[in-house]
This record gives C-alpha cells, sequence and structure tokens, in this order.
C-alpha cells in the first residue's frame, strides 16, 4: 500500500496557554478532494497554517510521500509542492492577470527589463489549460469573485504543486460560480492534485468531497464518507445529536397531539449552512 501523498501525525500547537491542536491526524492522498469541517475555533484554521509552513507543530510531524518534512515558512511548503488559497486572496486588483501570476517570479528581458509580451503569453496558455477565457491583460481589479478564484487557483498550480488547500473558497461565489469552480476542482483531483477543501456548506460536501474530516475543539472527532446524513455530520461537529440541539418544546407537543394522524412521506430536511449569517448550530451555553 502506498504512502499518502499527505499526512500530520499527532500534531500539537499551543499559542500560550491555549492548545489550538491535540493530537492531530489527517492525510491525503494523492487525486482526493478530502473536507475538512469544523466550526470556528475547531482547529481547521490551525492545521491548514501548519500544512501551509505559515506555523510549524510543537510536536508531531508532516509528511509528504512517506518522507518527513519540516515546513518552517510558506515557501519551503511552496517547494514541497503544496499552495494554499486563503479566503483572502494573495491577488494585487491593480496589476493585470499575467503581473499577478508571475508576481515574484517575473520573466526578463536582457537588460533587465520586464518581459510583459512572454508573461501574457505563457499566463493564456495556463489559463486555458483549464478553459478560462480571461483576457491575461485585464487588471484584477475589473474581475468578477468567481474570477478571482480562479486566477488564484492558476497561480497555486504555476508552483507545480501536488497539495492545493481551499479555505472557503465558495464564500463570495453565485451558484454559477460555484458549478464552474466545482468542475475545475474535479479536473485538477482527475489530474493527480490532492486538495483539501475547507468549507462550513454541509450541502457542498456530497457534491465535491471524496472524503470528509471533521474538527471539533482541537482534535478530529471523526472521519466519515461525504454521503453521511447531515445529522451524523452536525453530531460530529458540536458533540450532541441534532435532535438534542432543538428538543422539541411543551406547544409543539400539545400541537402535536391534538391533530389528527395523516399518513405522510417523510418530508426532507432543508439543506443548512452552518456558521452562516443567518442560521448557527446552537453552542452548549
Amino acid at each position: 500500500m502506498s504512502a499518502p501523498l499527505l499526512s500530520v501525525t499527532g500534531a500539537v500547537k499551543r499559542f500560550g496557554g491555549v492548545q489550538a491542536l491535540r493530537g492531530v491526524d489527517f492525510d491525503l492522498k494523492a487525486g482526493e478532494i478530502h473536507a475538512l469541517l469544523g466550526e470556528n475555533g475547531a482547529g481547521k484554521s490551525t492545521l491548514m497554517n501548519l500544512l501551509s509552513g505559515v506555523y510549524t507543530p510543537d510536536e508531531g510531524t508532516i509528511h509528504i510521500d512517506g518522507k518527513p518534512v519540516h515546513l518552517n515558512n510558506p515557501r519551503e511548503a511552496q517547494a514541497a509542492g503544496i499552495a494554499t488559497i486563503f479566503q483572502e486572496l494573495d491577488l494585487v486588483p491593480t496589476l493585470d492577470v499575467a503581473a499577478n501570476l508571475f508576481l515574484g517570479r517575473e520573466l526578463m528581458r536582457p537588460g533587465g527589463f520586464l518581459d510583459v509580451p512572454a508573461m501574457r503569453r505563457e499566463a493564456k496558455k495556463r489559463l486555458e489549460a483549464i478553459e478560462l477565457a480571461i483576457d491575461p491583460a485585464r487588471l484584477v481589479a475589473d474581475l468578477s469573485i468567481g474570477q478571482r478564484q480562479v486566477v488564484a487557483i492558476v497561480k497555486a498550480l504555476s508552483y507545480a504543486s501536488r497539495v492545493l488547500i481551499m479555505d472557503e473558497p465558495t464564500a463570495a461565489l453565485t451558484v454559477a460560480e460555484v458549478e464552474r469552480l466545482f468542475d475545475i476542482i474535479r479536473k485538477l483531483a482527475a489530474s493527480g492534485v490532492g486538495i483539501v477543501y475547507i468549507s462550513h456548506r454541509l450541502e457542498e460536501v456530497p457534491e465535491i468531497a471524496g472524503r470528509v474530516t471533521v474538527m471539533r475543539d482541537g482534535r478530529v472527532a471523526g472521519v466519515t464518507e461525504p454521503h453521511a446524513p447531515q445529522a451524523e455530520l452536525v453530531r460530529l461537529l458540536v458533540g450532541r445529536p441534532l435532535d438534542e440541539l432543538y428538543p422539541p418544546t411543551r406547544q409543539d407537543s400539545r400541537q402535536a397531539a391534538a391533530q389528527p394522524a395523516r399518513r405522510e412521506l417523510p418530508s426532507v430536511p432543508r439543506k443548512r449552512r452552518l456558521a452562516g449569517p443567518d442560521q448557527r448550530v446552537a453552542r452548549r451555553a
């Protein structure tokens, strides 16, 4: 059995007296889309930052292809083939698409001048590789949020990345942009790229992920299939069954007893978004 593309074993991270990670194990296979779920404060952002080289673990090890690696900064993570697309995209709005793709790695002409035509030609090839029709000369400020997200993916892949970590990539996208992004993510996975997909949106999990890890209080609460019942995912997220979060009231019981029994097909619960602006899973007081 081959080693995972990426694995973390026994990761511990402390910030003063706060222990953000408590012995976390996590792995990612080549060509896999692995969803990472958790409420705010669960530890998923800290784990992402360990894998990105932003933080170093106090305890535990990170392996790539079964070999231990030490990621002391983001450049070392990029050199190891790990790219991260944070929720705040690492793009400069006042520069064009090509300049953003080559930022810090500009192509030069003799005499020390920027080779803008060469960068735009190469940028066009990379955009066309994922079937994105965007003029490399366009300013990033003129692009939609969805287009900027895809440009950020192209930029990440330009580092020859084998692991792509995506933090809440659909948070500001329209439905059409989400579908377009999912198509691109699936194609990347089919090409062998391993993707860590961080999200609060439970309804996205069965659509995009092949496996799900749920974190709670700095630990892995469970690893499950993407088509697991939503009630099971909620139980892993908050540590209690769904019916304990919303117990029936006396009024509900009286109304149910007063109504005549009717034979109906069971209703399908609405898809819910955790930690959204209006709907949040209640925490224990």
